[in-house]
């Protein structure tokens, strides 16, 4: 808070709010302040009445300024208690601002605030807060009451109103003080005299019971010495009736241990009047060491009594509880609103020690907050709970006095705490509901969604769950069950708070399905769709629908006792149940729980349909994508192999196709394509595309380049509105090749990612990769029929293995492809250095180079070139090529 907004508080009693600079009204208000500061030097209220401020708003310091032409402390405690008589210029001081504006001033870090961040008490740092209130009297605003620290700190409407509230009894202090100056010099020199002669003395024997007082003492009582009997007894007669009591057990008590006197009690004066007295005295040994004599002083304390008395009344006046506790913990004080509030342990906690009358406060927080506070020397505040009889939640600040003792001031905050727990427990279910709905989103795996589910409500809802699938559940399920309803049942999640009870709950799913009577509560649940509660006994209920055997046996060793099942709703469906167990001791589900557990209930079901809908998806789209790609041929002494990876995505059936086949005259092609797009449309189209390409690369024999320009301009003739990229190869051999032991690789790029080799390593060297970028690809198919499709060829040697992949494997979001191809390079020089078969080979591409999520398909077809000279590997398997086709790819003419 940096200080109340415009048309906020404005001062008591001040016409026109704040006063204007100049002017007779001015002129006026300073005369005021003037004759104010003129006493306020010596009024003593104003140091207690700010020491209570101080107290009951938890700060290091306080003070009562008089602002007239300079600023004069009046009163004041902590950093202020040595400015009290002090004048000092006005425009230097954060009360002069207070003054000025007329209303409260709250500041809350006074190096950043622009009204006060260049005063000396800020730039000096004795003021980094400050709360300051207008004193206002007379239709004037002379002076304020105001609390600070040297730190920063919040202000909020209580402290502005407990402060407003205090400024009262200091201002009547204040021109009670200035009216005392009008009685004249005379007056005041008689008062110091008065005040520095005020002490008189007494002399009691004990052996004789004579009892000696001097002149003072006799004039302190109203009495002359011919009138004054000079026994014990004139003594008590001149007390006040009520007093009489109290102040024979402190003589007696201090006789009696030859120990120190003291009381302070009423004097009924012989005019009927009373006056406060304040004793103290000594009892002295004689030689057997009992008391022989009683020595002391008393002096008049009706002032301070008075003071103390407008305190108490301000005190008693408060809406909030206040009691004092002295060194001893007793409580020496308790107002009329803290009375109230302790009515139920005692109605006059006065003299009682607090440990004594309150003992729940031992070992609480109550006691290491005291004692904290009174050990330190400084202030705290706390919340706390007091059990029955009070049973109540409590705001407490507690400050440690120079004597020792501690004041406390406190409110219930029962309804208030009730209120922010409903809050806390409300924003807890929120949260809750919120990480469920993460955790059941974050995967498509119906079964792990629904097992996360009881792991995050133990111990939140309950001490134990179990949650349950219903597998092929639909709307007759629901409505009446039949014989093998439990045959669909499957629990697939469960959880315990206590770690040692898990082995427990887990045995109990493993075998409560089978033991479930058709009255169970589960059959219940599953007929009504609804949460079925059992609120007490529930290991008894529970075991009688489980027939007789472990799963009974398991349940009452689990003990339970209160429980609830509810259904998981998918979409006019049962997909799910949940079983939540809570032990004794705890209290039973609310409806705000079952509200929560309903919500929870209802997302867990929407997400197994979810997962369903996907699985069923993806298996669809998957299957119609793999019906589109076939087996690949196995050549003699060439091993091929081929990898389809689906998208992450259910509906994302897409365009990459692989396709390995050999013509007529003995080539083996390698085919590798993608149809730009991914839904149905995309997949219908590579089926035609591919379609095609392998017709006619069959039926003319043709090579790479022409076959890929023949299907370009059939894609035009049939209206084929798509485009694609792939790359065509074929491996080819002359009788010369075989002998040399090499193989050609002719190949042709329509804008599709190159393949990469990888060649066999010398002896003791890494193997070689080489990727067939050549000059460039070619435009895609589908652009321009009459483009010009190159054909490149490689020579590689036996054991060569060669890569041909779909984009998916090597792009990455904000990362250029070619950086991905140099990656993939070096993956699988690493794969086939480690010696991997072809089949591992493919399997661990795939790994290394995706290892997340995939958002896009990935082909690939992969072939090794064994050597011919020795008989074909068993890794390779058996050769399988179409009838009347050559077993090897050597070709007539190369």
């Amino acid at each position: 808070m940096t200080g109340e907004p415009e048309g906020g508080r404005a001062a008591a009693g001040v016409p026109g709010g704040p006063f204007t600079s100049g002017g007779e009204l001015e002129a006026a208000r300073m005369r005021y302040a003037r004759r104010l500061a003129g006493r306020g030097t010596r009024v003593s209220a104003a140091d207690r009445l700010a020491e209570l401020a101080a107290r009951l708003l938890g700060t290091d310091s306080a003070q009562v300024s008089v602002v007239a032409d300079v600023q004069t402390v009046v009163g004041g405690v902590g950093a202020a208690a040595a400015s009290v008589g002090v004048e000092s210029p006005a425009e230097e001081s954060l009360c002069t601002v207070t003054v000025r504006e007329g209303r409260p001033v709250a500041v809350t870090d006074a190096p950043h605030d622009p009204r006060v961040r260049d005063l000396p008490p800020v730039t000096s740092g004795v003021v980094g807060s400050y709360l300051g209130v207008p004193l206002a009297a007379g239709g004037h605003v002379v002076g304020a009451l105001c609390v600070f620290d040297a730190g920063p700190r919040g202000w909020d409407e209580d402290d502005i109103s407990l402060l407003e509230l205090l400024a009262t009894p200091v201002m009547a202090e204040l021109e009670l003080a200035a009216l005392e100056v009008d009685y004249g010099d005379e007056r005041l020199i008689w008062q110091l005299a008065v005040d520095a002669a005020g002490v008189g003395a007494f002399d009691w024997n004990l052996l004789t019971g004579e009892l000696r007082w001097d002149q003072r003492l006799l004039d302190l009582f109203g009495l002359a010495r011919d009138t004054f009997g000079g026994t014990i007894e004139a003594f008590v007669a001149s007390l006040h009736p009520d007093d009489r009591d109290r102040v024979g057990a402190a003589l007696t008590e201090a006789i009696a241990a030859c120990g120190e006197y003291r009381a302070e009690y009423r004097v009924v004066l012989p005019g009927g009047s009373v006056r406060w007295v304040g004793a103290r005295g000594q009892a002295l040994a004689g030689p057997d060491g009992d008391a022989v004599r009683v020595l002391g002083a008393a002096y008049d304390v009706t002032a301070v009594r008075d003071v103390e008395s407008r305190v108490a009344r301000v005190l008693e006046s408060m809406p909030t509880a206040f009691y004092q506790l002295d060194d001893a913990w007793r409580f020496t004080y308790v107002n009329g609103e803290a009375r109230r509030l302790l009515s139920g342990v005692s109605s006059d906690p006065v003299g009682a020690t607090i440990w004594d009358l309150f003992p729940a406060t031992v070992g609480s927080e109550f006691e290491t907050h005291y004692r904290a506070a009174v050990e330190t020397g400084r202030p705290v505040t706390f919340e706390a709970h007091y059990p029955p009889p009070l049973d109540g939640w409590y705001e407490v600040r507690a400050w440690p006095d120079h004597d020792g003792g501690l004041a406390v001031y406190f409110i219930e905050i029962t309804e208030r705490h009730a209120i922010g727990e409903q809050r806390r427990l409300a924003a807890a279910r929120a949260g809750l509901l919120a990480e469920v709905t993460a955790a059941l989103t974050d995967t498509l795996d119906g079964e792990e969604a629904v097992g996360r589910l009881a792991q995050m409500l133990v111990p939140v809802l309950g001490d134990w769950c179990v949650v349950t699938l219903v597998d092929g559940a639909d709307a007759a399920v629901d409505a009446r069950l039949t014989t093998n309803w439990r045959r669909r049942l499957r629990d697939v999640g469960w959880w315990h708070a206590d770690p040692d009870r898990r082995d427990l709950v887990e045995r109990y799913t493993a075998v409560r399905i089978p033991a479930l009577a058709d009255t169970s509560f589960v059959a219940e649940t599953l007929q009504r769709s609804k949460p079925v509660l059992i609120p007490a006994h529930a290991a008894e209920k529970v075991g009688e629908v489980l027939v007789p055997g472990e799963a009974r046996d398991l349940a009452r060793r689990l003990a339970p006792e209160s429980a609830v099942v509810v259904p998981l709703r998918g979409r006019n469906r049962t997909a799910g149940l949940l079983t939540i167990f809570r032990d004794q001791g705890r209290p039973g589900f609310t409806p705000e729980d079952l509200d929560t557990l309903t919500q929870l209930a209802g997302r867990a079901g929407l997400a197994l349909d979810n997962a369903r809908l996907y699985t069923e998806q993806r298996n669809l789209a998957e299957g119609l994508q793999r019906s589109m790609l076939t087996a690949p041929p196995e050549p003699d002494h060439v091993h091929v192999a081929v990898r389809y990876a689906p998208a992450a995505e259910a509906a994302q059936i897409g365009g990459d196709w692989y396709d390995a086949f050999i013509q007529p005259e003995g080539g083996t092609v390698l085919v590798i394509g993608d149809v730009v797009g991914h839904d149905t449309e995309a997949a219908a189209a590579m089926g035609q595309v591919r379609g095609l390409l392998r017709g006619i690369a069959v039926t003319t024999g043709e090579g790479p380049a022409d076959v890929l320009r023949r299907v370009d301009a059939a894609m035009q003739t049939l209206r084929i509105e798509t485009t694609a990229t792939a790359v065509v190869a074929r491996l080819e051999q002359t009788p010369d090749e075989v002998e040399r032991g090499v193989t050609r690789l002719r190949w042709s790029n329509a804008g599709h990612p190159p393949p990469v080799v990888v060649l066999p390593a010398a002896e003791g060297q890494r193997p070689g990769t080489l990727t067939l970028q050549a000059a460039g690809s070619n435009l895609l198919l589908g652009i321009d029929p009459g483009t010009r499709r190159d054909e490149h060829t490689v020579t590689l040697p036996r054991g060569s293995t060669v890569l041909l992949y779909s984009d998916g494997l090597v792009e990455r979001r904000g990362e250029v492809i070619d950086r991905g191809v140099e990656r993939l390079s070096g993956v699988v020089a690493d794969l086939v250095a480690d010696g991997l078969g072809l089949e591992a080979f493919c399997d661990e591409v795939l790994t290394r180079m995706v290892p997340d999520a995939r958002d896009d398909d990935i082909a690939l077809v992969a072939v090794r070139l064994h050597p011919q000279d020795r008989p074909r590997p068993a890794e390779a398997g058996p050769t399988a090529v179409p009838p009347g086709v050559p077993a090897d790819p050597a070709t007539p003419d190369g």
